[in-house]
């Protein structure tokens, strides 16, 4: 759903929930809970791999002990997760709690549906120990709504034999990127393996100093953007280095590096262990995303636990959150490494920050840009997508395509 329509349901979900959130805000809510009566909340989510549905298991079972008079009732929604919440809310349908996407975050936000949740915390549930880019997807106005329950960062992997073979060192920057990768693209194999699309590409559209998103409309048509992203042009159609997953017959960068069809990729903590069940025999390692101009950055994904402002049970439901985003419940949440802890305590006690494969992730934390701007980046996103592939594809030169996309985008924001 495009942001221009989701836009045009705020409307009818503040009208719907407005009543209910009227006197509702903050912890002022009668659930019973506090007198020790038993009460039932839902937790929505999407669903994940046998192992992570195993551990949000034994979370949740975890919080039933210690609060055993709430019992949690856990949804899956297995597709089209964020159409199915927005028609629950304005239904009246919606869960106590649920996941949001920090990408998704600003939209719903804006719509008043989510509950604040500042006036829940206790000097025990340590704000400050989450990686404050993480915590911030997910405040409007210096309110929070959520808090994050994990993410991942980009990490450069590389396959350690090609390298050895190679005689090149792990490159630091991005002109290292582009000249490894000469001596790297060989028998079939690439360089590097590019993901072309704004979601990987935002950061370093950004690392001239100009913003991709500005007063809310699209910005990546300026000429400092088109010149941060033209070196990943010319190296596929110059060098003739670097492709993306599709051109050598796979579906994504993970299962690319894992094939060995490129020496190079740029993902995140998702790919650890899919490289490990899939590709077990690759010898490869992680390292911090090479610097821009000198600077360090990297993408950041996130999601947190919401509450719905509509709840009616609304200090148990905080219960849920506090204890799945506090240090016990994210640490057997993330104990096995399929997702990164948002808090630094958490990380640094279950030894990702020193992990052979998660500490470049780890370390991207503290200054990532996480992948969430405004209500119109759906709209923005599509419109550069849309362009930027055919440049990467070396149909029609950058500049024209991005300031094409970039007018596309903000004549359908202006709708």
């Amino acid at each position: 759903m495009k942001a221009k329509k989701w836009l045009a349901v705020i409307g009818v979900t503040t009208m719907l929930v407005g009543g209910v959130l009227t006197g509702c805000s903050g912890n002022n809510n009668s659930t019973g809970n506090e007198s020790g009566e038993n009460v039932e909340i839902t937790l929505a989510g999407w669903g994940g791999n046998p192992s992570e549905t195993r551990l949000l298991k034994e979370a949740l079972d975890a919080f039933e002990e210690k609060h055993p008079n709430i019992k949690v009732k856990h949804e899956v929604i297995s597709d089209q997760y964020m159409d199915v919440m927005k028609t629950r809310l304005i239904g009246g349908e919606a869960p106590d709690v649920f996941y949001l996407d920090a990408f998704e975050a600003p939209a719903l936000i804006e719509t008043g549906v989510l509950e604040p949740l500042d006036g829940y915390v206790t000097d025990d549930f340590d704000v400050e120990d989450f990686e404050q880019p993480l915590l911030e997807a997910f405040q409007h106005d210096g309110v929070t709504y959520g808090f994050p329950k994990d993410y991942s960062t980009l990490a450069l992997f590389y396959n350690k034999k090609m390298f050895e073979d190679a005689g090149v060192e792990v490159p630091t920057t991005w002109d290292e990127v582009r000249e490894v990768s000469k001596e790297l693209s060989k028998d079939g194999v690439v360089g590097l393996g590019v993901a072309p699309e704004l979601a990987r590409m935002y950061y370093i559209a950004e690392s001239l100093g100009e913003e991709v998103v500005k007063d809310g409309k699209a910005n990546f048509g300026h000429d400092k953007v088109i010149e941060a992203l033209q070196p990943i042009i010319d190296q596929r159609n110059i060098d003739k280095t670097s492709a993306q997953a599709s051109d050598v017959g796979a579906n994504w960068g993970g299962e690319m590096f894992g094939q060995e069809k490129a020496a190079m990729v740029i993902e995140g903590n998702w790919a650890i262990p899919f490289l490990e069940d899939t590709f077990p025999d690759v010898d490869y390692g992680t390292t911090e995303l090479p610097t821009i101009n000198g600077e360090q950055s990297t993408m950041a994904y996130t999601v947190a636990y919401v509450m719905n402002g509509a709840s009616e049970k609304k200090e148990a439901s905080w219960k849920l959150i506090e204890y799945l985003t506090g240090p016990e419940g994210m640490e057997i949440w993330t104990s096995k490494g399929f997702a990164l802890p948002t808090r630094k305590s958490v990380a640094e006690k279950l030894g990702f920050d020193q992990d052979e494969k998660r500490a470049a992730l780890v370390a991207g934390a503290s200054y990532a840009t996480v992948w969430a701007n405004g209500v119109n980046l759906p709209t923005i996103m599509n419109n550069f997508n849309n362009q930027f592939v055919s440049a990467f594809l070396g149909q029609r030169p950058l500049d024209e395509a991005l300031k094409e996309a970039e007018q596309q985008a903000n004549r359908e924001i202006g709708e």
